[in-house]
Formats: C-alpha cells, sequence, structure tokens
C-alpha cells in the first residue's frame, strides 16, 4: 500500500529536502557516531540490528528529518495498463522491468516519494529502489542466501543515498551498491536485475500489455511535482569534496556498470557509443525530475539503454543513470570514460 497521511510530507515542506540535506551533511555528526558508536537513537529504532558488525564509519550515517519508515515503501502495489494512464506525460520517467514476460513500470513520480517496493515480477522477488537525491534507480533481486528479503527505509543517508534496511535481520544495505554495511548481513550483496529509466512512451511502445504502478490514494501526495525543481542546475559547495574530472560537473548525469562511468553529455553526442562488448544507446524524449516543479515539463535528459550480445540478439545490462558526485562517492576508484 502507498500510504501515509497528505500532510505528513507537505509540498512545501518537501521542496526545502535538499537544501536541508546539504546543510546536515555539512552538520558536525551525532557525537556518540564520531566517537565510533551506533547514535543511540538507532538502538531504539533498530532493537534487531547487530550494529558490532559494520563495514563503514558510523560518522559516514548522517541522521536528520525523517526516522524509520517516515518515507514509506509502498507494500501493496496497485496497476493499471500503462496505455490506459491518463494523469503521467508520455515523457515522464519510469523505472521499468520486464522479467519471463511479465512488463512493470514505476514512475519516478511516485518513487520519489516512497523510494522502495518490495515486489514479485515474472516469479522473481525484486526490490525497486530510487533515490531522488542521487537520482540512482536500480532493481534487486531480493533472494539472498536461501530467503527473501524486504526492506524498508532507515530514513538515513550516507553520500546523500538513501540508507535500507532488511526487515528480516534489520541489517543497514546502501541503495546505490545493494551491499549490506552494518548488521548481521555486513559485506553481502544483491544480485542486480537489468532494468531501464526509460520515459512512459517508450516502456508503453515496447510492453503494450504492461502495467502501471500508481497510488493506492492519488491525494496521499503531491504527485507530479517535484520538490527537486532546479536542483540539476545548482553545484552545491557540499559536493566538491568528491572530486571529479575536469569538464565534469558534480550534477552531470553519467551511465553506471559497475566500476566504469559515462557521461550522458558523451553518450548523446555520440548517440550510439560500443565499450567493453556493451552498447549505450540514447534517444531524446524523457523528463528530468530535477528541473521543473511539474514533472511533466522537465527538461529533455534523454533515455539511455545499456546492451550487449547474447543468444543471437541484444540483451539488456544492468545500469544506473546518476549523478556524478554518487558515482564518485561509491566508485572512488572507479573509471569515468569521457572520450
Amino acid at each position: 500500500m502507498i500510504s501515509g497521511r497528505p500532510g505528513d510530507h507537505s509540498a512545501g515542506m518537501m521542496k526545502k529536502i535538499f537544501a536541508i540535506a546539504v546543510l546536515f551533511a555539512l552538520a558536525v555528526p551525532a557525537l556518540a557516531a564520531a566517537q565510533g558508536r551506533p547514535d543511540p537513537a538507532w538502538l531504539t529504532e533498530f532493537p534487531k540490528t547487530d550494529f558490532k558488525k559494520t563495514s563503514i564509519s558510523f560518522s559516514e550515517i548522517v541522521t536528520d528529518g525523517p526516522r524509520r519508515d517516515q518515507i514509506p515503501p509502498v507494500t501493496d502495489p496497485k496497476y493499471i495498463q500503462a496505455a490506459d494512464d491518463k494523469d503521467l506525460g508520455p515523457m515522464e520517467p519510469v523505472i521499468s522491468v520486464i522479467i519471463n514476460g511479465d512488463a512493470r513500470a514505476y514512475p519516478l513520480r511516485i518513487l520519489l516519494w516512497h523510494e522502495i517496493v518490495n515486489e514479485t515480477i515474472g516469479g522473481v522477488p525484486v526490490l525497486v529502489s530510487y533515490c531522488p537525491l542521487c537520482n540512482s534507480g536500480v532493481v534487486f533481486d531480493r533472494r539472498l542466501g536461501g530467503r527473501i528479503l524486504n526492506f524498508g527505509n532507515t530514513g538515513r543517508i550516507r553520500h546523500f543515498d538513501m540508507v535500507m534496511y532488511d526487515k528480516e535481520t534489520e541489517s543497514w544495505w546502501q541503495q546505490f551498491l545493494g551491499e549490506a554495511m552494518i548488521g548481521a548481513l555486513t559485506g553481502q550483496q544483491m544480485k542486480l536485475i537489468p532494468a531501464r529509466l526509460e520515459s512512459l512512451a517508450k516502456f508503453i511502445a515496447r510492453a503494450p500489455n504492461g502495467k502501471l504502478l500508481v497510488p493506492n490514494d492519488p491525494k496521499a501526495r503531491p504527485y507530479g511535482g517535484s520538490p527537486y525543481e532546479n536542483m540539476e542546475n545548482g553545484e552545491p559547495r557540499v559536493f566538491a569534496r568528491y572530486k571529479l574530472p575536469k569538464g565534469l560537473r558534480s550534477m552531470d548525469r553519467v551511465v553506471v556498470i559497475g566500476d566504469n562511468a559515462w557521461p550522458v553529455k558523451l553518450v548523446r553526442a555520440k548517440r550510439i557509443l560500443k565499450a567493453g562488448g556493451m552498447v549505450l544507446t540514447w534517444s531524446p524524449g524523457q523528463n528530468s525530475l530535477h528541473d521543473n516543479r511539474d514533472i511533466s515539463k522537465g527538461r529533455d535528459v534523454g533515455n539511455i539503454i545499456v546492451q550487449k550480445p547474447g543468444a543471437g540478439k541484444l540483451m539488456d545490462v544492468p545500469y544506473d543513470v546518476t549523478f556524478a558526485f554518487a558515482f564518485k562517492a561509491f566508485r572512488p576508484n572507479g573509471t569515468l570514460h569521457l572520450n
């Protein structure tokens, strides 16, 4: 279910999220975390988490604003036939997944308010995740070690990326990486599922009978409006800590495939870019979530797909289209291909 009272996240408040995030990311961390201990509030909210196991410093976790699941995951997804939709603009972005002929699309206009969907697509338990602060939208297989994990939102961020938790062990996971970093499952990694970030029109064209996620209560949030307007046009000083090559801004979009990334503007210039046995393709017709208050009027950032030859045809490869600072934060030794 997509739940919550309309007043929980008013449009006016959410418009300030990015500015607030920048401020508290610069603030002095909680004393306990700075001294290498978990914040006492974490122990209360997450009594099952084994905080003795961690692969990071607790001081890297920023705690402010939302708490556990105050950004509520979608727990009972509701769908319509995508071709029957009357609310989204044709260029609005969706994360689309097709498994065993089961085609689903998840609009960013919904995901930006909920960030997590636990679902089963084509018989495969998946996690659809989206962090609007770094524009990371990836899909994972929820099966791990013989069990199926279910995810929620800790309400915390690390390097401006959502920190998730699994409800089975209350281990904390980095959304960008799909890796557990605190708790019993520390070091465990979820498998990426091929998915696309594409426009609604593109999804309908390739999956005419595909399903589209819709809100259970359309009035629960200001769906269709973006609290991140003009975010991509800025260059917040806080991101200067992530050193990027000359000519690449922290808010520039990059296509991330493992430890490699290519600026979207490079792929756009070439239209088709071949690298490492993969084919990256750019085509016009997708609204930015981080430009206009009305998502359907956001500037055209285009569509990216990543494929490789296999079984006599091109097969989709898992990828992410995120801001450059996030790639540098989580793949500090990764390679940015600028030409």
